[in-house]
C-alpha cells in the first residue's frame, strides 16, 4: 500500500494546514458560495468525524493519515475510522460520531445507499454532513459533496483505451473487454457511464467488438473492487473467448483491478492489451513507466483532503461552503450541492511531469 516517507508526509502536512488556517479568511469565488453570517456555526477546536471505508486502495491509507493531520493542525480534534468490517460497522462508527458529539462528519461510503438511519441521526444532532468522494444516496440528510468530476474520469479513461489501441494499431476493428467497479459504490457506474459515452458509440459503428459479449454494468461488475475477482473473472474471458483471437484492450476502472487483470494475461501467455486505470498508485505507476499498464488518473488525495478541511472551516465559521455544481448529483432524494475537482489523465507520455509536486510519486517518476 501506498505510504508516505518523513519527507512527504511533511510536505502533505504542511500544504494542507497552510490551506486549512487560511480558508476562514478567503474571498467566496465559486458558482454558489455564500458569505459570513457574522458567527461560529460550531466552537474551534470542536471534534470532526471521518467515516472511510474499507482499505481497499493506497488512497484511502493515505486520507486517513491526510485527515487526522491536516484537522489537527487547522485546530479541530479528528475522529477518523475505518470500517474494515463492513456496513454495518461503519453504521455503528457514525452513531458513535454522534454520541460523541461530532460538528461535521465526512463520509466515504462502503455503500452509500445503506447509511439512511444514521445521517438522520446525525442532522437532528445538528451535524454537517459531507459526502466525501462517493455519493450519499436515497437521503436528504447530506449538505455537500466534494469528489473528483467522476463521470470525466470515465471519459478519460475511455479515451485512453481508444487512443492505447490506435497507437499500437492505428486501423481497427478491436477487441476489447469492459470491467467496472464494485456494484454498492456509487462510483462505480459513473465510471462505467462516462467511459460508455466514448466508447458505445465505437462499438455500435463496429470500431470495437466486446467479444464476451459483456456489454452491461451488471456483467462487468468487480464486486468489492478485488483484485482477485477481476482476475478470476479475466481468467475466465481469456479461457472462454480468446482462445485464437486477439485482445486489443481493457477498460479497467482502477489501478488494483488493472495489474490484476495483466497478471491474468501473463499467465495465459498472450500479448499484453491496452489497460487503463485510476488512482496513481505506486505499482500502477511503475508499470506504465515500464510500458505495461497504459494508463491511470491522478485524483490527488491531498488536494481532497485540503479542500474537504476549506469546507469544514466555512461551516465552522458559519459561512456556505464554495460549490461548483448544483445540478449533477441527484441522489434520488435531493440534488447534492458538490464542489468537483478535475482529474488527469497519465501516460508514459506524461508520467515524468504529473506528479511533479507529489511527495511519493515525484521522486518515483524521476528515477
Amino acid at each position: 500500500m501506498r505510504m508516505i516517507g518523513k519527507a512527504g508526509k511533511a510536505a502533505a502536512i504542511a500544504a494542507i494546514a497552510a490551506l486549512a488556517l487560511t480558508a476562514c479568511g478567503r474571498s467566496d469565488t465559486g458558482t454558489t458560495s455564500g458569505s459570513s453570517t457574522g458567527g461560529e456555526a460550531f466552537p474551534k477546536g470542536s471534534a470532526i468525524g471521518v467515516a472511510l471505508p474499507q482499505k481497499t486502495s493506497e488512497n484511502w491509507v493515505l486520507a486517513e493519515q491526510l485527515f487526522n493531520d491536516g484537522l489537527t493542525a487547522a485546530g479541530y480534534k479528528p475522529d477518523v475510522q475505518f470500517a474494515n468490517g463492513g456496513v454495518s460497522e461503519q453504521q455503528n462508527q457514525i452513531s458513535a460520531m454522534i454520541t460523541k458529539g461530532d460538528k461535521v462528519i465526512i463520509v466515504g461510503a462502503i455503500d452509500g445507499a445503506q447509511l439512511g438511519t444514521q445521517l438522520q441521526q446525525a442532522k437532528d444532532a445538528g451535524a454537517t454532513i459531507i459526502a466525501y468522494d462517493r455519493l450519499l444516496l436515497n437521503t436528504p440528510n447530506v449538505d455537500y459533496y466534494v469528489a473528483y468530476d467522476n463521470f470525466k474520469v470515465g471519459e478519460l479513461q475511455g479515451k485512453a483505451l481508444l487512443d492505447g489501441m490506435k497507437g499500437k494499431k492505428p486501423e481497427g476493428p478491436y477487441n476489447i473487454e469492459l470491467f467496472a467497479g464494485s456494484p454498492d459504490d456509487a462510483n462505480a457506474k459513473v465510471f462505467f457511464d462516462g467511459a460508455m459515452s466514448v466508447l458505445k458509440p465505437k462499438i455500435v459503428d463496429g470500431t470495437l467488438k466486446v467479444l464476451s459479449g459483456q456489454t452491461s454494468f451488471e456483467q462487468a461488475v468487480t464486486q468489492g473492487w478485488k483484485a482477485e475477482n477481476a482476475q478470476k473473472r479475466m481468467d475466465t474471458l481469456l479461457a472462454g473467448t480468446y482462445g485464437t483471437a486477439a485482445l486489443d484492450g481493457v477498460l479497467s476502472p482502477n489501478d488494483t483491478i488493472a495489474r490484476a487483470i495483466l497478471t491474468s494475461v501473463k499467465a495465459a501467455g498472450k500479448p499484453l492489451p491496452i489497460v487503463t486505470g485510476q488512482d496513481s498508485e505506486v505499482e500502477s505507476v511503475k508499470s506504465i513507466m515500464a510500458g505495461e499498464q497504459y494508463s491511470t488518473i491522478n485524483k490527488d488525495t491531498r488536494a481532497l483532503v485540503e479542500h474537504s478541511i476549506v469546507m469544514v472551516n466555512d461551516i465552522q465559521a458559519g459561512k456556505t461552503p464554495e460549490i461548483n455544481d448544483d445540478k449533477s448529483y441527484n441522489n434520488t432524494v435531493k440534488v447534492v450541492p458538490a464542489y468537483l475537482l478535475e482529474p488527469v489523465i497519465v501516460t508514459k507520455d506524461n508520467v515524468h511531469t504529473a506528479y511533479e509536486n507529489d511527495p511519493v510519486l515525484g521522486p518515483i517518476t524521476k528515477q
